[in-house]
């Protein structure tokens, strides 16, 4: 059956948070992304998203939707399996537009793997049909810290990733009521680029002092400062990761050629599909290990992302848990959840997330 695109329309998708989440680099109070969806022939639907935080990615859901208006009916009449050519020109029209790029490939793949009849985790290689997820909790004083650790432990989840941002003694006041109120964690920092390199070092001495164990430091200093980011990984035997550091695979090369860090963050939403699959290429090369996150995306954005790492395998962290931090849930279908566990096995095709009240898109 034809798998020409025949329609594609983008709308604003806004989804308040259960309560505001800070990190080093500012404050979101309310989700603003977009949503896509291309019908094919066949009859197959494929749906994506595109998240913006403006302070990592420069762009926003103004930029994302202009660039969904631009670029959305020059699909109308391709064949959306060939999704790699049509995101090689958007990125040659939208080199900075990321994230529009991003939802585009997602609803292709989407509607794409539908056609096939095939969940996206097996198209993607299906090494695996489940991924272990952290939970993220921001900065917040000591006692919600403890709380917050204690409601995490309580749901079976495993390991935490604690936002930290720059003012030593206040993010090890906020570790210790983490420890304290789930004991059994296992400690994340992220510091959003909040840190210099001697800082950075200084924290990890100091919960080290403390014999608090952490399994990974998350961009500890600013983006373009890849010589602090090599003297933390340096200094340290906690492993590093590059989140900011990382939007395409030419970065992932910079990583292995300077040793800036150990781990490298993929997130769609910084890179797209097409290059995550080219930066995870290179640090399997490399001997870098690999880490996936998100931007602050709902369940249709994260439940893609949950088929990238577990298609491929081989991530170590996983960070997809912004749908536990919204106040709403506007998609069905997607992963089946036990404590911080996704599993994918029992999705019919595609990405198996779509719109509460529509059609799910398969055929």
């Amino acid at each position: 059956m034809s798998t020409k695109i025949i329609k594609v329309t983008y709308e604003p998708l806004d989804i308040p948070l259960l309560e505001p989440f800070t990190i080093a680099i500012g404050r979101l109070d309310h989700v603003r992304n977009a949503l896509i969806t291309i019908e094919l022939e066949n009859g197959a639907i494929g749906y994506g998203e595109a998240a913006a935080l403006e302070p990592i990615n420069g762009e926003n859901q103004a930029t994302i939707l202009a660039t969904l208006k631009t670029y959305t009916p020059l699909l109308v009449g391709r064949d959306a399996l060939e999704w790699r050519t049509i995101s090689a020109e958007i990125h040659n029209v939208f080199s900075m537009q990321n994230a529009a790029r991003a939802g585009i490939e997602m609803a292709l793949l989407d509607a794409a793997t539908k056609s096939m009849r095939i969940p996206l985790y097996k198209f993607l290689g299906g090494a695996s049909s489940q991924v272990e997820t952290d939970i993220s909790i921001p900065i917040v004083t000591p006692a919600r810290a403890r709380e917050l650790a204690a409601e995490i432990q309580a749901r079976g989840v495993r390991f935490i990733k604690i936002k930290v941002g720059g003012d030593i003694a206040a993010d090890v006041a906020r570790i210790l009521g983490v420890v304290e109120g789930g004991p059994k964690l296992g400690i994340q920092l992220d510091a959003n680029q909040g840190y210099n390199a001697p800082g950075a070092v200084q924290l990890l001495n100091e919960l080290a002092r403390l014999d608090i164990p952490v399994r990974l430091f998350e961009q500890p200093v600013p983006k373009h400062d890849w010589n602090g980011m090599k003297y933390v990984t340096q200094h340290t035997s906690v492993p590093v990761a590059a989140d900011e550091t990382i939007f395409n695979a030419y970065d992932a090369i910079r990583v292995i050629e300077t040793g800036a860090a150990t781990v490298v963050n993929i997130k769609l939403m910084k890179s797209g599909l097409v290059e995550a699959l080219d930066i995870a290429a290179v640090c399997r090369a490399g001997n870098i290990q690999l880490m996936i996150g998100g931007m602050i995306e709902s369940k249709l954005a994260m439940c893609c992302s949950a088929h990238f790492a577990a298609g491929l395998g081989g991530f170590d962290y996983i960070d997809l848990d912004t749908p536990m931090l919204l106040a709403e849930d506007p998609f069905e279908g997607g992963w089946k959840q036990s404590g911080g566990i996704y599993e994918l096995s029992e999705i019919r095709a595609g990405i198996g997330c779509y719109p509460a009240g529509r059609p799910s898109g398969y055929i």
